[in-house]
């Protein structure tokens, strides 16, 4: 009996989408999967502010909509997940000039693409607790942040009876 191997996380740390969007035949198409979640963009804001390298909002859509039309010819199910920020200062919270745009990107890819949202975005400015719960760096997620994030994956992939 043929088993198919289970998820498989391709991230890498710090890549932007066009860094995803180079590595995406191999690392994700090549696997032939049935489901493809997406959360890529808060990198393209973050080496704006410490490397002076921004990413338009024009160069993102791009890249994001190459990989996504690259996914969609294969049949698996496209799972978008925003890009998030939880601002640690005053410094960080001037990002979401930058970062806002490409959560619309994403919110308006998923429409286009029939695929399932997860606000993660939303649903960390909304939650009611102190940040640093959530994350140490305004980035990168404590347990309890990606607790919350899988939490927001199922509800939204799962579907209602």
């Amino acid at each position: 009996m043929s088993r198919r191997p289970g998820g498989r996380n391709r991230g890498v740390s710090g890549d932007r989408v066009r860094d995803l969007r180079a590595r995406w035949e191999t690392d994700c198409l090549a696997l032939a999967p049935q489901v493809v979640s997406v959360l890529i963009g808060v990198n393209d804001t973050w080496r704006r502010y410490t490397h002076d390298d921004p990413t338009s909002a024009a160069d993102f859509a791009r890249d994001y909509r190459h990989i996504l039309e690259a996914t969609r010819r294969t049949g698996a199910r496209l799972v978008l997940v925003e890009p998030f920020l939880v601002p640690r200062d005053d410094a960080q919270r001037g990002w979401r000039a930058d970062l806002d745009p490409k959560v619309e990107v994403v919110r308006r890819l998923a429409a286009e693409f029939d695929a399932t949202l997860v606000a993660v975005d939303a649903l960390f400015q909304a939650a009611d607790v102190d940040d640093r719960v959530w994350t140490r760096d305004g980035v990168h997620p404590t347990p309890f942040g990606h607790a919350l994030i899988a939490q927001a994956w199922l509800r939204a992939v799962t579907p209602t009876a």
